[in-house]
């Protein structure tokens, strides 16, 4: 992939808050437990909104997508 997952994962506290306000079912406990894994934000996605690997995958790409441009940076909270 062309977008540093790493971003994420060295900056969770960051990013976690725009992942939380992306996919609100996502809990605090969730979050933590995530702690930036890209796998297992896959797992907690799939599990919190009932859909397919695939389908979590594919929502986790269109984040990317949308947090390049600015690496998160200048997200809005």
């Amino acid at each position: 992939m062309s977008w540093e997952w790493e971003n994420v994962e060295g900056d969770w506290d960051r990013f976690k808050t725009n992942i939380k306000q992306h996919w609100d079912k996502l809990t605090d406990e969730h979050l933590v437990s995530i702690a930036g894994k890209r796998s297992l934000l896959v797992k907690r996605i799939q599990e919190a909104y009932g859909i397919s690997h695939e389908e979590a995958e594919e929502q986790i790409r269109l984040f990317e997508g949308k947090n390049r441009s600015t690496d998160g940076a200048n997200s809005p909270h």
